[in-house]
């Protein structure tokens, strides 16, 4: 007979879920983990709970199917809130599993009890616990909640004495979402503001998904129009296309081009990829969304601006009922030199110039010297501007970073899962040293599961004990006197193959050397940061903005 447990990784395992990640600690988790064993789930053990959570997120986000993360009650749960906090925020569907404790007798109390539900509440979609009658129905439901738009994490919450009782026959299935009926009069209204513009310009975020894309660099050429990126949707319009202008970064690198638009066409933009900062272009936006703009608002209470007319629906469905009202019937003018003069200007205003290996060399040597369609992952900090602008991506999903909470220590794990969901592509992983420590441990992770992967990290040596060191006997002597900032020596012990480049030639070197090495390797850029002031104020623009 199926107990609970069985029955919950069967119902994931129908909705699409293909691996577990996490931190068991007995309880329910250890049923879970044998039901997932005898069902050939596998599963990954993590040395974070809030990694496992990401590596579910990123998995979900890649496969447009649950991730699904486990973690061991209290404790376990208060831990995985980072990466529930990305996964909600970054509209990527994942279930998260946690072990509670079992009911107390009468008179009886135990330690740490802590209300899950009302832990995670801000941070899924919806809360529910297990029980015996409803396991197979609560399995789907959680499954079809994370689904639906905008997109995100659902808490399943089980006792080991539930999940260890036979649970009813039978597992339902969860039924896809349909996406809303287009509104024929909406799409005419929509067509009138495109056809009436002189200078309209494309937004892109992070709905727009790998069967969206061909109908957006279609509907780019045909008006045509200039296409900006969120940083989520980078690849959605290929990054060489001559349409293309870069990522919106939400700030001044943009403005050149978005403030001369009469138009702007919001294609699957969600308001929490943008920076809580004045919303500073006049001209109207157009919004075409998965689902409408209000709701999108619940991550995002203070919307840097409010749509002036939208068109709710599947994204590839809107553009391919647009086409017969704008085909042909457009009076757009910008100039395809123009674009690519305001594109080249944007690509070198960030090509600080610095005296000893400059960060955006790093990325472009990379870029090089990898095969497309290569995934890069991107951590938080100073270099995710140079990551961001020059790791070419020609399809969604080639350059993956955490936005809605920007999540330091994000890279690593996701790195893993994109090399787990993808073992036939080379993936790269982008991080600060800052970052790196924060997931070290994941390292072994990485080692253990023999992943080709290719961590490289932006050392500027500013962790905190060697600024202390830097200002008592100078940089060289910092790197002497601190043993920990020995990053390469780091890897090494988890098991990685490491190398270290101060300067363009070992850089090259290094990289040629680790993509043809076998399993992961990390190399150690020891970079030039002096110019990251002025990278950031480029991106800023002037203060107070």
């Amino acid at each position: 007979m199926s107990t609970v447990a069985d029955r919950i990784v069967e119902g994931l395992r129908l909705g699409g879920v293909t691996r577990l990640f996490g931190v068991p600690g007995g309880g329910s988790t250890l049923d879970l983990l044998e039901a997932a064993r005898l069902q050939g789930v596998p599963f990954v053990l993590c040395h974070h709970e809030w990694a496992g959570c990401i590596m579910a997120a990123v998995t979900g986000e890649l496969t447009g199917r649950p991730g699904a993360a486990l973690s061991a009650l209290g404790p376990g749960v208060t831990a995985s809130a980072t990466g529930l906090a990305h996964a909600y925020l970054d509209r990527s569907p994942m279930i998260y599993l946690s072990d509670r404790h079992p009911e107390p007798a009468l008179g009886f109390t135990t330690h740490q009890r802590l209300d899950h539900g009302a832990l995670v509440g801000g941070i899924v979609k919806g809360s529910t616990g297990v029980e015996v009658e409803s396991v197979s129905d609560a399995v789907a439901h959680a499954v079809r909640l994370a689904l639906v738009e905008p997109r995100g994490p659902v808490h399943l919450d089980l006792a080991a004495d539930v999940a260890r009782r036979t649970a009813l026959p039978g597992a339902s299935v969860a039924s896809a979402e349909s996406s809303p009926i287009l509104d024929m009069e909406a799409l005419d209204r929509a067509g009138e503001m495109i056809r009436a513009a002189s200078r309209p310009i494309v937004l892109a975020g992070l709905q727009c998904r790998r069967a969206d894309a061909p109908w957006l660099r279609a509907f780019c050429e045909t008006v045509p129009a200039p296409c900006l990126t969120t940083y989520k949707a980078k690849g959605a319009i290929p990054d060489p296309h001559p349409l293309a202008l870069g990522a919106f970064t939400g700030g001044a690198l943009e403005e050149a081009a978005v403030g001369r638009a009469d138009l702007i066409i919001a294609f699957g933009l969600d308001p929490v990829e943008l920076i809580p900062r004045r919303w500073s272009y006049t001209a109207p936006v157009l919004s075409f969304a998965r689902c409408p703009f209000g709701e999108l608002r619940m991550a995002a209470p203070a919307p840097a601006f409010t749509p002036a007319f939208e068109v709710v629906g599947d994204l590839g469905a809107i553009l391919e009922e647009l086409a017969g009202r704008v085909v042909g019937r457009t009076k757009a003018d910008w100039d395809v030199v123009e674009v690519d003069r305001l594109k080249r200007e944007r690509q070198r205003s960030l090509e600080v110039a610095v005296p000893g290996l400059a960060p955006h060399r790093v990325v472009q040597l990379a870029r090089e010297l990898t095969p497309a369609g290569t995934i890069a992952t991107v951590d938080a900090g100073a270099h995710m501007f140079p990551a961001t602008a020059y790791w070419h991506a020609v399809e969604p999903g080639e350059l993956l970073i955490s936005n809605g909470l920007a999540t330091m220590g994000f890279a690593l794990p996701a790195a893993i899962a994109a090399q787990l969901v993808h073992p036939e592509r080379r993936v790269i992983c982008f991080t600060g040293d800052g970052g790196l420590m924060m997931a070290a441990a994941e390292l072994e992770t990485a080692a253990r599961l023999r992943l080709p992967l290719l961590v490289i990290v932006f050392d500027d040596a500013t962790l905190s004990l060697i600024q202390i060191k830097q200002e008592q006997m100078g940089f060289e002597g910092a790197r002497l006197a601190y043993g920990g900032s020995d990053l390469a020596l780091l890897a090494r012990a988890c098991g990685l193959t490491s190398f270290v480049a101060a300067d363009e030639r070992q850089l090259r070197s290094a990289l040629l050397s680790a993509l043809a090495t076998p399993g992961p390797t990390l190399i150690d850029a020891r970079i030039d940061a002096s110019g990251y002031r002025a990278t950031l104020e480029i991106v800023r623009g002037a203060p107070g903005r």
